[in-house]
């Protein structure tokens, strides 16, 4: 495996990190809404990940004799997100008469947003963004080194 190959797997990671963050934000920005376009109460979102193979090399070549290179690109993942779903979690509901969405007897139907589960999704999330921004920086650092060694 090449380094760039790190550095390409590690920022697809960020990418998947990206909307994990972007869609926890919504969550929690969206978090009291109890009217939507379509209808009810905001629904929780979540991010689905999947791993894919990384591709191997545009004209399919193999660099060394033994086949290692090429049983390492079949080994290889990467993470994309592969949808973003609506969290089937009930919503709350609430007595609260004089709320403008209560029903005749009173109930309002809340987000299903958990506050808690948002908040430690956003602080996993930047901590796997930090995670993939450090392996980035360590390649770089070795094929830094390697030129210098070359020179």
């Amino acid at each position: 495996m090449n380094l760039f190959t790190a550095i390409k797997i590690s920022s697809k990671g960020l990418t998947a990190e990206r909307t994990r963050l972007g869609v926890a934000s919504m969550n929690l920005a969206n978090a009291h809404v109890t009217r939507t376009r379509e209808g009810g109460p905001y629904r929780a979102k979540s991010v689905v990940f999947s791993s894919t193979p990384l591709e191997t090399r545009q004209d399919g070549s193999i660099s060394d004799e033994d086949g290692f290179e090429k049983k390492l690109s079949q080994l290889l993942q990467t993470v994309e997100v592969s949808q973003i779903v609506d969290d089937k979690t009930p919503f709350m509901e609430v007595f609260d008469p004089g709320h403008p969405d209560a029903d005749e007897k009173g109930i309002v139907r809340l987000p299903n947003v958990n506050v808690m589960e948002q908040m430690v999704d956003l602080m996993s999330a930047q901590r796997a963004y930090e995670a993939n921004i450090s392996a980035i920086d360590t390649a770089k650092t070795m094929v830094l080194k390697a030129i210098d060694l070359a020179r």
